[in-house]
C-alpha cells in the first residue's frame, strides 16, 4: 500500500491514522523480502567470533563454516519499519525448519544450510561492532551455516571469496504498531510509541526528517537469505572460516554511514 505525498506532516499524520487498520493489516499479510538498497557493508572479525559458534573442530575440504548477520533491530529499514528487540523470541522457538537460502528462492538448489548445519539465535551487538559508529546496542539474528559445495556450490564459492556483504530475512508480520511524531489531540498514543523508541534508532536523523515508522514487536521468520542488496544494509558476514585458516577483512564504512547520517 504506497504511502502518498502530503504538504504537511500533519497531514501525512492523519492520513495514517485514518488508514491505520489497512496499513497494517497489509503489513502482516505480506512476506517480507529484501528490496534494492545501496548500502553495502562487510566486516570480517577473527577468532573468536567462529570458536564460539564451531568450536575447534577442523574445517572439511568443500566446507566453509559462516557467521551471518540476517537482520538487525533498532534502524528503520526502506519499508519504514523498525525491528524491536526480542520480535524472534517466539518464532525461534516455534520454528525448527527455518532455513538459509539464496535470495529468497525457497527451492532446493538454493538452499544454502539448514538442519544440523544451520544455528539461529539472537546476539546483541554494540553498533560500533557492526561497522557503524554510534553509541548503542542492537539485537542480531544470527545464522552460524556450514556452507557445504555439495549443497550449493555458488554460495559455497561466494561466502569463501568473501563476496557475501548483505542478508535479509524472509518473514511474516504478527504484531506491528503504528508511531508517529504528533502532539495533536487524539494522537497521543502514536507520539507515545514514537517517543519510547525514537532515540535508540541508528537512524534517527533520518526517521525524525519524516517523522513516522512503524514498530514491528513480534515477527515469523521462515528463511534468512544472502542477497546482492537488503532493505536493512547492517546485515553483513562477520566471519568465515576456511579449513585452519580464519579470515579477517577491513570494515568498510563509507557507503553505509551515508545511509545512516541521512
Amino acid at each position: 500500500m504506497k504511502t502518498p505525498t502530503f504538504k504537511t506532516k500533519q497531514e501525512l499524520f492523519t492520513w495514517l491514522k485514518e488508514n491505520e487498520e489497512d496499513l497494517l493489516s497489509f503489513k502482516k499479510a505480506q512476506f517480507k523480502q529484501a528490496d534494492c538498497f545501496m548500502a553495502p557493508v562487510t566486516v570480517m572479525l577473527g577468532e573468536e567470533a567462529i570458536s564460539k559458534s564451531f568450536g575447534k573442530a577442523e574445517v572439511e575440504d568443500g566446507t566453509v563454516k559462516v557467521r551471518a548477520i540476517i537482520n538487525t533491530t533498532m534502524v528503520r529499514d526502506s519499508h519504514k519499519d523498525v525491528h524491536i528487540d526480542g520480535l524472534w523470541k517466539k518464532s525461534l522457538k516455534e520454528n525448527s525448519r527455518i532455513k538459509h537460502i539464496q535470495e529468497h528462492e525457497m527451492k532446493f538448489d538454493k538452499i544454502i544450510a539448514d538442519k544440523d548445519d544451520l544455528k539461529a539465535f539472537t546476539k546483541t551487538y554494540d553498533w560500533k561492532q557492526l561497522g557503524y559508529d554510534i553509541e548503542g546496542k542492537t539485537e542480531a539474528l544470527v545464522f552460524d551455516s556450514v556452507v557445504k559445495e555439495s549443497r550449493n556450490s555458488t554460495m559455497y564459492k561466494e561466502y569463501k571469496a568473501e563476496n557475501v556483504d548483505n542478508h535479509s530475512v524472509g518473514m511474516y508480520y504478527v504484531n506491528i504498531k503504528m508511531a508517529f511524531d504528533s502532539d495533536e489531540e487524539g494522537d497521543e498514543k502514536y507520539k507515545e510509541e514514537y517517543d519510547k523508541h525514537i532515540e535508540q534508532i541508528a537512524n534517527k536523523a533520518e526517521v525524525k526528517k519524516e517523522g513516522y515508522f512503524y514498530a514491528v514487536y513480534e515477527a515469523k521468520a521462515i528463511e534468512g537469505s544472502a542477497v546482492p542488496m537488503g532493505s536493512n544494509p547492517i546485515t553483513p558476514t562477520i566471519s568465515t572460516s576456511k579449513g585452519d585458516e580464519l579470515t579477517e577483512g577491513e570494515i568498510k564504512l563509507n557507503a553505509i554511514k551515508k545511509w545512516l547520517s541521512k
